[in-house]
């Protein structure tokens, strides 16, 4: 008994409470329709877009401000990236893949914030994200090709033996991409918050502070960085699928 309370005690941090899904009023059980740490971050991303992409572009200055400025390069970019993987004709859907990216990257960069939740490391926020994606991409092949979207799935190039295997294998690797396209990201924006908190958490012992506090530093930036690329992965993945849906002939 004696060694485990003393287990317990060195064991003085926590660094996956970050991630515990709370009640914003009081402390009873957690239905789908309570009000959550999770919904508030998630309603303060919804604003963070909204005055990134309406209110600060209401004015459409020639001599752009610095939130226009922003807007202004997401739109180029985004656009870009979706004639560039999808074609020209996936353009039509630039608005969700917009919204998707703007809605990420913002849940990332807001999760950093001290005291903060950060709501894409939650693989049911993702993967709600991650479904929503291979059910629009899904319902858009069979929409635009009908039975000739099921091509997608028959690799016509391979020898004819192969075909049937090859046919299984993709319709396998089609069903998964939910689960890698969610996975993905809920796990690299977990990992990261997971590591600064154990290094913030060295900061306590005067003898290696300074160390501590140059790794949290140094994992910051960093993890600054991968709030970009996860949220970039999971739009250009996107693309990828949305392509597929407009061109299925392998």
């Amino acid at each position: 008994m004696a060694d485990d309370a003393h287990s317990e005690g060195a064991l003085s941090f926590h660094p996956m409470d970050q991630f515990i899904v709370k009640p914003l009023f009081g402390d009873g059980a957690i239905h789908w329709y309570t009000p959550t740490n999770v919904t508030l971050w998630m309603a303060l991303t919804v604003v963070a877009v909204l005055a990134l992409l309406v209110f600060s572009t209401r004015g459409r200055a020639v001599i752009p401000t610095r939130g226009q400025s922003i807007a202004e390069l997401a739109y180029g970019f985004i656009y870009k990236m979706v004639e560039d993987v999808a074609g020209k004709d996936a353009v039509v859907y630039f608005p969700y893949i917009m919204t998707l990216f703007m809605f990420i990257v913002l849940a990332n960069f807001l999760g950093l914030l001290p005291m903060a939740f950060t709501t894409t490391s939650h693989i049911a926020v993702t993967a709600v994200l991650g479904m929503l994606v291979f059910v629009a991409v899904t319902a858009i092949g069979f929409v635009k090709h009908g039975a000739g979207f099921l091509s997608l799935f028959w690799v016509s190039s391979a020898p004819l033996p192969l075909r049937p295997v090859l046919a299984l294998i993709e319709v396998i690797s089609y069903f998964v991409r939910p689960v890698s396209h969610s996975i993905r990201l809920a796990g690299n924006m977990m990992a990261g918050h997971a590591v600064i908190k154990v290094f913030a958490t060295f900061a306590a012992i005067t003898a290696i502070a300074p160390l501590s506090i140059a790794a949290v530093t140094a994992i910051y930036a960093l993890e600054v960085l991968v709030s970009f690329i996860q949220a970039y992965v999971f739009a250009i993945l996107t693309c990828v699928y949305l392509r597929d849906a407009l061109h299925p002939s392998h």
